[in-house]
């Protein structure tokens, strides 16, 4: 197949050469094109043919979205909703990749595929109208929502974390419980997905669930850092936009596709690291 993947240059972009190195991959990061312009992206697909195309691209500033809403929409729906209108009018599938930010974060259980999502931030709200443009724009579509990405490499938790080892002790948000997903068990499964042709939605995030605070924990335990982990709550350190408290997710989705377990992407993010 030939695939392109857009938004290239980011923690599941760069990601993906590996698991799709059978087929004919184009990389675009944003720099060599803008999605939210739909002239250019219908010139990219005329130049490039792909027979599928995964959108890796999206603004993800989720604090700044509260107070530039419109920047947010413009990567998260216009961009995908551009993406869907070239590829429905090539007849090929898209990929686009959303986030447990379209659910409010009440739930008590694991959110599937089938809960209705109800977004809590303007980060959320632009990341749902991406969905839903997709959806009904291309039906030949996977959406895939995914949860607390990193990679050894960028700005993510984890390297946050790291960074603040040397101080004499890291206070970390122990109210919020989601599924920390490695970028390159991502992409693994997203190139599961683009061979099945069975077109929907799908939760793919690492395995299990933890909050920020155990996150941490496990990770300065697999670093042989020894500076204290506080935890504290979500109230002690306000931000402009609020969290889901409980972002869990699950599939029941067919094929069924389950990513490893958070700590042994985890434990892959450490041995990757310099």
């Amino acid at each position: 197949m030939r695939i392109v993947v857009t938004g290239a240059a980011g923690q599941l972009g760069r990601s993906l050469r590996a698991p799709l190195a059978a087929h004919e991959v184009t990389l675009v990061p944003r720099a060599d094109l803008d999605v939210t312009d739909l002239a250019a992206v219908r010139a990219a697909l005329a130049s490039l043919r792909p027979d599928v195309v995964i959108n890796a691209a999206a603004y993800n500033r989720v604090d700044d979205a509260e107070a530039d809403a419109t920047d947010a929409y413009r990567g998260n729906a216009l961009a995908p909703r551009n993406l869907a209108l070239a590829t429905a009018e090539r007849g090929v599938p898209v990929v686009h990749v959303s986030t447990d930010y379209v659910f409010d974060g009440s739930g008590t259980r694991p959110y599937h595929e089938y809960d209705a999502p109800n977004p809590q931030s303007a980060y959320g709200r632009s990341k749902l109208a991406g969905e839903l443009a997709v959806r009904e724009i291309n039906a030949r579509h996977y959406v895939v929502r995914t949860a607390w990405v990193y990679h050894e490499q960028g700005a993510n938790f984890p390297r946050t974390m790291l960074s603040l080892a040397s101080r004499p002790e890291v206070r970390v948000v122990d109210d919020q419980r989601g599924c920390p997903t490695y970028a390159p068990h991502l992409a693994q499964a997203i190139a599961r997905l683009i061979e099945t042709g069975a077109f929907g939605t799908y939760h793919l995030a690492g395995a299990g669930s933890v909050t920020w605070y155990g996150l941490t924990r496990t990770l300065f335990a697999l670093r042989g850092i020894a500076t204290p982990v506080v935890p504290v709550t979500t109230d002690e350190f306000p931000r402009p936009a609020p969290r889901p408290r409980y972002s869990v997710l699950t599939s029941i989705q067919e094929p069924r596709i389950v990513l490893p377990a958070w700590e042994q992407g985890l434990e892959e993010f450490c041995r990757a690291l310099p």
